[in-house]
Protein backbone atom coordinates (compact mmCIF):
# COMPACT_ATOMS: atom_id res chain seq x y z
CA UNK A 1 0.00 0.00 0.00
CA UNK A 2 1.54 3.34 -1.05
CA UNK A 3 2.58 5.73 1.74
CA UNK A 4 0.16 8.59 2.30
CA UNK A 5 1.77 12.00 2.71
CA UNK A 6 -0.05 14.89 4.31
CA UNK A 7 0.00 18.05 2.27
CA UNK A 8 1.96 20.92 3.80
CA UNK A 9 -0.28 23.71 5.10
CA UNK A 10 -0.74 26.55 2.64
CA UNK A 11 1.15 29.64 3.72
CA UNK A 12 -0.62 32.94 4.26
CA UNK A 13 0.09 35.45 1.47
CA UNK A 14 2.04 37.66 3.89
CA UNK A 15 4.19 34.66 4.85
CA UNK A 16 4.89 33.87 1.19
CA UNK A 17 5.94 37.47 0.57
CA UNK A 18 8.04 37.42 3.73
CA UNK A 19 9.75 34.19 2.60
CA UNK A 20 10.55 35.68 -0.81
CA UNK A 21 12.11 38.79 0.77
CA UNK A 22 13.94 36.63 3.27
CA UNK A 23 15.38 34.44 0.51
CA UNK A 24 16.79 37.53 -1.22
CA UNK A 25 18.34 38.76 2.06
CA UNK A 26 19.95 35.37 2.71
CA UNK A 27 21.55 35.33 -0.75
CA UNK A 28 22.72 38.93 -0.29
CA UNK A 29 24.23 38.18 3.13
CA UNK A 30 26.04 35.08 1.89
CA UNK A 31 27.52 37.04 -1.03
CA UNK A 32 28.88 39.53 1.50
CA UNK A 33 30.58 36.73 3.38
CA UNK A 34 28.24 36.53 6.37
CA UNK A 35 28.41 33.23 8.20
CA UNK A 36 25.87 31.27 10.28
CA UNK A 37 25.88 32.48 13.88
CA UNK A 38 23.91 31.09 16.81
CA UNK A 39 22.54 33.67 19.26
CA UNK A 40 21.95 31.85 22.55
CA UNK A 41 19.08 32.71 24.88
CA UNK A 42 18.64 31.59 28.47
CA UNK A 43 16.71 28.34 28.79
CA UNK A 44 15.14 26.52 31.70
CA UNK A 45 14.01 23.08 32.76
CA UNK A 46 13.97 20.30 35.30
CA UNK A 47 16.81 17.95 36.26
CA UNK A 48 15.69 15.60 33.48
CA UNK A 49 14.42 17.82 30.66
CA UNK A 50 15.28 21.35 29.49
CA UNK A 51 13.87 23.88 27.06
CA UNK A 52 16.63 25.17 24.77
CA UNK A 53 16.18 28.62 23.22
CA UNK A 54 18.23 30.45 20.61
CA UNK A 55 18.30 31.89 17.12
CA UNK A 56 20.39 31.26 14.00
CA UNK A 57 21.30 34.29 11.87
CA UNK A 58 23.78 35.20 9.15
CA UNK A 59 26.32 37.70 10.48
CA UNK A 60 29.94 38.79 10.26
CA UNK A 61 32.25 36.86 12.56
CA UNK A 62 35.46 38.72 13.51
CA UNK A 63 38.23 36.66 15.03
CA UNK A 64 37.68 36.17 18.79
CA UNK A 65 39.83 38.58 20.83
CA UNK A 66 40.63 40.79 17.86
CA UNK A 67 40.16 44.54 17.83
CA UNK A 68 37.21 44.09 15.45
CA UNK A 69 35.55 41.65 17.86
CA UNK A 70 35.99 44.02 20.82
CA UNK A 71 34.65 46.92 18.79
CA UNK A 72 31.64 44.86 17.72
CA UNK A 73 30.91 43.82 21.32
CA UNK A 74 31.13 47.42 22.54
CA UNK A 75 28.75 48.52 19.80
CA UNK A 76 26.31 45.70 20.59
CA UNK A 77 26.29 46.67 24.28
CA UNK A 78 24.91 50.08 23.35
CA UNK A 79 23.01 49.13 20.21
CA UNK A 80 19.55 50.51 19.61
CA UNK A 81 16.82 47.96 19.13
CA UNK A 82 16.28 48.57 15.44
CA UNK A 83 19.73 47.22 14.57
CA UNK A 84 18.76 43.83 15.95
CA UNK A 85 16.17 43.59 13.18
CA UNK A 86 18.75 44.03 10.42
CA UNK A 87 20.28 40.60 11.04
CA UNK A 88 19.26 37.91 8.58
CA UNK A 89 17.68 34.85 10.23
CA UNK A 90 18.66 31.46 8.85
CA UNK A 91 15.68 29.15 9.07
CA UNK A 92 15.15 25.41 8.73
CA UNK A 93 18.71 24.47 9.72
CA UNK A 94 19.98 21.85 12.14
CA UNK A 95 21.49 22.99 15.45
CA UNK A 96 23.68 20.69 17.52
CA UNK A 97 23.05 20.86 21.28
CA UNK A 98 25.71 19.48 23.63
CA UNK A 99 24.90 19.00 27.31
CA UNK A 100 27.39 17.31 29.62
CA UNK A 101 28.89 15.33 26.74
CA UNK A 102 25.49 14.28 25.36
CA UNK A 103 24.67 15.54 21.87
CA UNK A 104 21.26 16.17 20.35
CA UNK A 105 20.33 17.71 17.01
CA UNK A 106 17.31 20.04 16.86
CA UNK A 107 15.79 22.09 14.06
CA UNK A 108 15.43 25.87 13.87
CA UNK A 109 12.06 27.06 12.53
CA UNK A 110 11.50 29.17 9.43
CA UNK A 111 12.44 32.30 11.41
CA UNK A 112 15.69 30.79 12.67
CA UNK A 113 14.31 30.36 16.20
CA UNK A 114 15.37 27.31 18.18
CA UNK A 115 12.79 26.23 20.77
CA UNK A 116 13.30 22.58 21.60
CA UNK A 117 13.10 20.19 24.53
CA UNK A 118 16.11 18.00 25.29
CA UNK A 119 16.43 15.16 27.81
CA UNK A 120 19.27 15.73 30.31
CA UNK A 121 20.65 14.74 33.68
CA UNK A 122 21.60 17.97 35.48
CA UNK A 123 21.76 19.24 39.04
CA UNK A 124 19.64 22.25 40.12
CA UNK A 125 21.11 25.69 39.41
CA UNK A 126 22.53 27.47 36.39
CA UNK A 127 24.40 25.47 33.76
CA UNK A 128 25.88 26.16 30.33
CA UNK A 129 25.11 24.16 27.22
CA UNK A 130 26.77 24.42 23.80
CA UNK A 131 24.92 25.27 20.59
CA UNK A 132 26.39 24.96 17.09
CA UNK A 133 24.97 25.28 13.57
CA UNK A 134 26.76 24.11 10.42
CA UNK A 135 29.50 26.65 9.68
CA UNK A 136 29.12 28.51 12.97
CA UNK A 137 31.34 28.80 16.02
CA UNK A 138 30.11 27.01 19.17
CA UNK A 139 28.38 29.29 21.67
CA UNK A 140 27.34 28.73 25.28
CA UNK A 141 23.75 29.23 26.42
CA UNK A 142 22.75 29.49 30.10
CA UNK A 143 20.07 27.13 31.38
CA UNK A 144 18.28 27.39 34.73
CA UNK A 145 17.50 24.00 36.29
CA UNK A 146 14.65 24.03 38.80
CA UNK A 147 15.21 21.97 41.93
CA UNK A 148 12.85 19.05 42.60
CA UNK A 149 10.27 19.93 45.23
CA UNK A 150 10.13 23.62 44.26
CA UNK A 151 6.56 24.80 44.83
CA UNK A 152 6.74 28.54 44.03
CA UNK A 153 7.59 30.23 40.73
CA UNK A 154 7.37 33.75 39.27
CA UNK A 155 6.06 34.77 35.85
CA UNK A 156 6.54 38.47 35.07
CA UNK A 157 5.51 40.68 32.17
CA UNK A 158 8.01 43.30 30.89
CA UNK A 159 6.39 46.33 29.20
CA UNK A 160 4.73 48.60 31.79
CA UNK A 161 5.51 46.04 34.49
CA UNK A 162 9.30 46.11 34.91
CA UNK A 163 9.97 48.78 32.26
CA UNK A 164 8.02 51.97 31.57
CA UNK A 165 7.95 54.22 28.51
CA UNK A 166 5.61 57.23 28.59
CA UNK A 167 4.29 56.94 25.05
CA UNK A 168 0.90 56.24 23.47
CA UNK A 169 0.31 52.49 23.29
CA UNK A 170 0.33 52.29 19.45
CA UNK A 171 3.88 53.68 19.44
CA UNK A 172 5.22 51.92 22.54
CA UNK A 173 6.35 48.70 20.90
CA UNK A 174 7.86 50.58 17.96
CA UNK A 175 9.78 52.95 20.25
CA UNK A 176 11.08 50.25 22.59
CA UNK A 177 12.03 47.97 19.72
CA UNK A 178 13.44 50.23 17.04
CA UNK A 179 14.53 53.49 18.68
CA UNK A 180 15.26 53.47 22.38
CA UNK A 181 18.79 52.82 23.61
CA UNK A 182 19.00 50.25 26.38
CA UNK A 183 20.47 52.86 28.75
CA UNK A 184 17.44 55.13 28.27
CA UNK A 185 14.81 52.56 29.22
CA UNK A 186 13.10 53.39 32.50
CA UNK A 187 12.64 50.73 35.19
CA UNK A 188 9.31 50.67 37.04
CA UNK A 189 9.73 52.10 40.58
CA UNK A 190 10.26 49.43 43.19
CA UNK A 191 9.78 46.43 40.92
CA UNK A 192 13.36 45.17 41.02
CA UNK A 193 13.30 45.28 44.83
CA UNK A 194 9.92 43.55 44.85
CA UNK A 195 11.19 40.69 42.68
CA UNK A 196 14.44 40.48 44.64
CA UNK A 197 12.48 40.11 47.88
CA UNK A 198 10.35 37.37 46.36
CA UNK A 199 13.39 35.42 45.19
CA UNK A 200 15.09 35.91 48.58
CA UNK A 201 12.01 34.46 50.27
CA UNK A 202 11.88 31.59 47.76
CA UNK A 203 15.52 30.90 46.75
CA UNK A 204 14.66 28.00 44.43
CA UNK A 205 11.78 29.79 42.67
CA UNK A 206 12.30 30.08 38.90
CA UNK A 207 11.77 33.55 37.43
CA UNK A 208 10.37 33.67 33.88
CA UNK A 209 9.87 36.91 31.93
CA UNK A 210 6.90 36.42 29.60
CA UNK A 211 6.38 39.15 27.01
CA UNK A 212 5.00 39.72 23.53
CA UNK A 213 8.28 41.37 22.50
CA UNK A 214 10.29 39.94 19.60
CA UNK A 215 13.23 37.57 20.02
CA UNK A 216 15.36 40.09 18.14
CA UNK A 217 15.55 42.31 21.24
CA UNK A 218 16.23 39.53 23.77
CA UNK A 219 19.93 40.55 24.24
CA UNK A 220 18.89 44.18 24.82
CA UNK A 221 16.20 43.22 27.33
CA UNK A 222 18.60 40.86 29.12
CA UNK A 223 21.10 43.71 29.55
CA UNK A 224 18.33 46.02 30.80
CA UNK A 225 17.21 43.51 33.42
CA UNK A 226 20.79 42.91 34.56
CA UNK A 227 21.71 46.60 34.79
CA UNK A 228 18.60 47.35 36.84
CA UNK A 229 19.22 44.43 39.23
CA UNK A 230 16.23 42.32 38.26
CA UNK A 231 16.53 38.61 39.11
CA UNK A 232 18.12 36.47 36.43
CA UNK A 233 15.70 34.38 34.41
CA UNK A 234 14.84 33.23 30.89
CA UNK A 235 12.82 35.37 28.49
CA UNK A 236 9.88 33.90 26.59
CA UNK A 237 9.34 36.17 23.58
CA UNK A 238 7.83 35.84 20.11
CA UNK A 239 9.27 35.68 16.62
CA UNK A 240 9.10 38.73 14.35
CA UNK A 241 6.98 38.76 11.21
CA UNK A 242 3.94 36.87 9.89
CA UNK A 243 3.16 33.25 10.71
CA UNK A 244 2.19 30.57 8.19
CA UNK A 245 -1.51 31.38 8.64
CA UNK A 246 -1.83 35.05 9.65
CA UNK A 247 -0.31 38.46 9.00
CA UNK A 248 0.39 39.35 12.65
CA UNK A 249 1.36 37.08 15.52
CA UNK A 250 -1.12 36.70 18.36
CA UNK A 251 0.52 38.05 21.52
CA UNK A 252 -2.28 36.92 23.77
CA UNK A 253 -2.11 33.38 22.41
CA UNK A 254 1.66 33.42 23.00
CA UNK A 255 1.19 34.21 26.70
CA UNK A 256 -1.65 31.73 27.19
CA UNK A 257 0.29 28.94 25.48
CA UNK A 258 3.39 29.48 27.58
CA UNK A 259 1.44 29.63 30.84
CA UNK A 260 -0.15 26.29 30.00
CA UNK A 261 3.25 24.87 29.09
CA UNK A 262 4.80 26.00 32.38
CA UNK A 263 1.92 24.40 34.28
CA UNK A 264 2.48 21.12 32.44
CA UNK A 265 6.27 21.19 32.83
CA UNK A 266 6.17 22.00 36.55
CA UNK A 267 2.93 20.53 37.94
CA UNK A 268 3.99 21.08 41.57
CA UNK A 269 4.72 24.80 41.19
CA UNK A 270 2.19 27.50 42.05
CA UNK A 271 3.03 30.65 40.11
CA UNK A 272 2.97 34.29 41.18
CA UNK A 273 1.72 36.00 38.00
CA UNK A 274 2.87 39.62 37.65
CA UNK A 275 1.56 42.06 35.04
CA UNK A 276 -0.15 45.43 34.60
CA UNK A 277 -3.63 46.80 33.99
CA UNK A 278 -2.83 48.47 30.67
CA UNK A 279 -3.00 45.40 28.42
CA UNK A 280 -4.62 41.98 28.68
CA UNK A 281 -2.64 40.64 31.62
CA UNK A 282 -5.59 40.72 34.01
CA UNK A 283 -7.80 38.79 31.62
CA UNK A 284 -5.08 36.29 30.65
CA UNK A 285 -4.04 35.64 34.24
CA UNK A 286 -7.64 35.55 35.46
CA UNK A 287 -8.69 32.94 32.90
CA UNK A 288 -5.61 30.86 33.68
CA UNK A 289 -6.33 31.08 37.42
CA UNK A 290 -9.93 29.95 36.88
CA UNK A 291 -8.83 27.10 34.65
CA UNK A 292 -5.90 25.98 36.81
CA UNK A 293 -6.30 27.45 40.33
CA UNK A 294 -3.93 24.86 41.75
CA UNK A 295 -1.11 26.33 39.65
CA UNK A 296 -1.52 29.97 40.76
CA UNK A 297 -0.30 31.32 44.10
CA UNK A 298 -1.34 34.94 43.46
CA UNK A 299 -2.05 37.43 40.68
CA UNK A 300 -0.11 40.70 41.04
CA UNK A 301 -1.19 43.69 38.94
CA UNK A 302 0.82 46.90 38.70
CA UNK A 303 -1.62 49.80 38.24
CA UNK A 304 -0.67 52.40 35.67
CA UNK A 305 -0.55 56.04 36.71
CA UNK A 306 -3.32 58.30 35.30
CA UNK A 307 -0.98 59.65 32.61
CA UNK A 308 0.26 56.16 31.71
CA UNK A 309 -3.32 54.91 31.54
CA UNK A 310 -4.26 57.72 29.13
CA UNK A 311 -1.30 56.92 26.91
CA UNK A 312 -2.12 53.22 27.08
CA UNK A 313 -5.67 53.92 25.92
CA UNK A 314 -7.23 53.39 29.34
CA UNK A 315 -7.14 50.68 31.96
CA UNK A 316 -8.37 47.18 31.33
CA UNK A 317 -11.64 46.39 33.07
CA UNK A 318 -11.35 43.25 35.16
CA UNK A 319 -14.30 40.93 34.89
CA UNK A 320 -15.23 40.17 38.49
CA UNK A 321 -15.96 36.62 37.45
CA UNK A 322 -12.27 36.19 36.65
CA UNK A 323 -11.18 37.35 40.10
CA UNK A 324 -11.61 33.88 41.54
CA UNK A 325 -11.82 33.77 45.33
CA UNK A 326 -9.53 30.73 45.23
CA UNK A 327 -6.64 32.91 44.05
CA UNK A 328 -5.68 36.20 45.79
CA UNK A 329 -5.25 39.35 43.69
CA UNK A 330 -3.22 42.43 44.65
CA UNK A 331 -3.13 45.84 42.97
CA UNK A 332 -0.70 48.75 43.49
CA UNK A 333 1.11 51.36 41.36
CA UNK A 334 4.62 50.28 42.37
CA UNK A 335 6.68 47.43 43.70
CA UNK A 336 6.59 48.59 47.34
CA UNK A 337 2.79 48.58 47.44
CA UNK A 338 2.56 45.20 45.73
CA UNK A 339 5.05 43.66 48.16
CA UNK A 340 3.22 45.05 51.20
CA UNK A 341 -0.12 43.63 50.09
CA UNK A 342 1.35 40.28 49.13
CA UNK A 343 3.03 40.02 52.54
CA UNK A 344 -0.26 40.83 54.28
CA UNK A 345 -1.87 37.93 52.43
CA UNK A 346 1.02 35.63 53.33
CA UNK A 347 1.78 34.97 49.65
CA UNK A 348 5.11 36.82 49.33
Amino acid sequence: MPETRLAAPRLHRAARIDDAIHGFRVRWARRRGHQPTVIPYAGYGSTTRIRVLGRVVLATQPKPGSRAAKKLQKREDRVRGWRSFTSVPLGDVDVLIEVEGIRRTVRADRGGVVDASVDVELEPGWHSITMTAAGSEPVEAPVSIVAPGTDVGIVCDIDDTVMVTALPRPFLAFWNTFVLDVHARTPTPGMSVFLERLTAEHPTAPVVYLSTGAWNVAPTLTRFLSRNLYPRGPLLLTDWGPTHDRFFRNGREHKEKNLRRLAAEFPEIRWILIGDDGQHDEEIYGEFALDKPGHVRAVVIRQLSPSEAVLAGGRSKLDQGLASSAVPWVFAPDGAGLLEQLEELGRA
